[in-house]
């Protein structure tokens, strides 16, 4: 991707614009206030861009860590947090040594999504206090606040509080499926403080006045006897910050051609980031996929448009602080409960569902134990539940040996590979599971593929095929499509359907008539693509490196 610094600098404004509500928002839900939020995503927002593994990723709060912070505050106070995000920083960076990033990249798509869900509903919930005008009520648990709240509200209804609320939620949620590319939730916090101000409306509390400027930066938090007892708390925020960033790095690679991601110096990133913001009074930080898809969306191409978010922030918070200082908080729990609703994804959820029963089962046993449990313990559960269902999958079908992904002709004669190579098309055949263990790695190693125009899958001895599996192969045909390399698929067995139907998978294929029965009619395909593209190649063209591609062991 070209750079562009005109073009980075508007984008890293519009994020910034996108940026200050949530930033105040998930400052005062994490309870140390909205200064500790503008803190984090200007300290934390600056150094994550400048050491992290990505050029388009946008660091701050968050809704997911918020979620893991609100116990941590009632437990321990304002000064455990921050100690808690400095432990967090030393834990990132010594992942970031030890070379755990790629690891990450291993996590099942239902685990992905039910822990999406299930850190939506919290956030939703957290908001119920702000929405309905009233005091937020003690306890840790999310719901029974949420219920008090209620039943405060029903004593002494606030109708202005719970308008200004849904008005702003209405404005973002319409806005974006209106025009996309306008910063709504600013004009709609903006209306409704204005709103408040000249109405006169009763909305219960406000912002309240804001430090015009950061805070020197000091260890006067920092008490070491305590250090054992928040070393729990500590690893649950560094396992959120790098699976939260992680992900979110993978999404911005996916929504670009030519980025890729280091999850080593991402995790380094994030962990000097978070080694920083408490120092300055702000909240532990991740990366911020929704941020991060709008500084995609608005054509970034290096990480200036990220310091340039970090510092129009910088901007306000010097400039600004007693405008921001009078937006009703019944407005920022508006902006988080249309972010929550954001957060769903209706068509990612209906296909894990509709995947096959085990991925199902992981998606709501995700979601149920992010709500009930916490976002740690929730991945945690996942995982073990995926993997066994997993196992037991390959398991049954008596070939837990390997997933090969290898060049392959039926016959496997070397004359006839090379004649095909020779004319820049290679048949890949795919053996043995394809789930979430093994998907991955397949993924890198087939978006690698060049010096081709066509790549056949032969899947007729894919054994096991989960959501996951089949949202890698969905990806990996369409990075090799993006490059102009056409992908055709043969053999696909009837027990692997439902799961690559139900993340688009097939009608991808099924849309340039690249689905074959056998592979001698998809070789013909790739003939008739060629010919009818003029893509014919000389045959003294130099041929492709034809040596295997294999995807090794299966974990057992």
């Amino acid at each position: 991707m070209a750079r562009n610094p005109r073009r980075d600098l508007l984008a890293g404004m519009t994020v910034a614009i996108v940026a200050l509500p949530l930033a105040l928002g998930f400052g005062v839900s994490s309870g140390l206030g909205a200064e500790a939020g503008l803190a984090t995503a200007v300290v934390a927002g600056a150094l994550a861009a400048v050491f992290g593994g990505s050029n388009l990723q946008v660091s701050g709060p968050t809704g997911a860590m918020t979620v893991v912070l609100v116990p941590i505050v009632a437990r321990f106070g304002p000064g455990g947090v921050l100690t808690v995000g400095l432990m967090a920083g030393v834990l990132l960076i010594a992942l970031a040594l030890l070379r755990a990033g790629r690891y990450m990249r291993y996590v099942p798509a239902p685990v992905v999504e039910g822990f999406t869900l299930g850190i939506a509903c919290v956030i939703g919930l957290q908001q119920v206090p702000h929405a309905l005008g009233v005091a937020v009520p003690e306890g840790e648990k999310v719901l029974l606040v949420a219920w008090r709240a209620v039943q405060a509200f029903a004593a002494d209804p606030n109708w202005s509080a719970i308008a200004l609320s849904l008005g702003v939620a209405g404005v973002m949620l319409a806005g974006a499926r209106w025009r996309p590319a306008v910063p709504f939730s600013i004009v709609a916090v903006i209306a409704a403080t204005l709103a408040a101000q000249l109405l006169h409306l009763d909305t219960a509390a406000s912002i309240g006045d804001l430090p015009s400027g950061l805070p020197a930066p000091s260890l006067a938090f920092l008490d070491v006897s305590a250090l054992g007892s928040l070393l729990a708390p500590a690893v649950a925020v560094a396992a959120l910050a790098a699976l939260e960033s992680l992900l979110s790095a993978t999404v911005a690679d996916g929504m670009t051609v030519g980025q890729q991601h280091d999850p080593d110096r991402e995790l380094f990133g994030q962990g000097i980031a978070n080694l920083a913001a408490p120092l300055f009074g702000g909240i532990p930080a991740t990366a911020a996929i929704a941020r991060t898809a709008v500084n995609v969306r608005s054509g970034a191409s290096s990480r200036l448009a990220a310091l340039t978010h970090a510092a129009v922030l910088a901007a306000v918070v010097f400039a600004a602080a007693p405008l921001v200082s009078a937006i009703p908080l019944a407005a920022l729990a508006g902006v988080l409960l249309a972010t929550a609703v954001r957060m769903v994804e209706v068509g990612a959820l209906r296909a894990m569902a509709r995947a096959t029963r085990s991925d199902a089962a992981v998606l709501v046993l995700t979601a149920a134990a992010t709500l009930v449990l916490d976002l740690v313990y929730a991945v945690i559960i996942g995982l073990v539940v995926a993997g066994a269902l997993a196992l037991r999958a390959v398991a049954a079908q008596a070939r837990l040996d390997e997933v090969g992904l290898r060049p392959d002709l039926p016959g496997g004669h070397s004359d006839e590979e090379h004649a095909l190579l020779a004319e820049h098309i290679v048949a890949y055949r795919i053996d043995g599971p394809l789930f979430f263990a093994a998907a991955h790695r397949f993924l890198l190693e087939l978006s690698e593929v060049s010096d081709v125009r066509v790549v056949i899958l032969r899947m007729s001895r894919v054994t096991t095929v989960d959501a996951t599996g089949a949202l890698v192969l969905k990806d990996a045909v369409e990075k090799l499509n993006r490059r102009g390399i056409a992908v055709l698929a043969s053999g696909i067995r009837p027990g692997q359907r439902q799961a690559l139907e139900s993340v688009g998978a097939l009608a991808l294929l099924r849309h340039e008539g690249r689905e074959y029965a056998t592979t001698p009619e998809a070789i013909a395909g790739a003939r008739r693509h060629l010919e009818h593209a003029g893509l014919l190649p000389a045959r003294h063209l130099p041929l492709p490196d034809p040596r295997p591609h294999r995807i090794r062991k299966a974990p057992r």
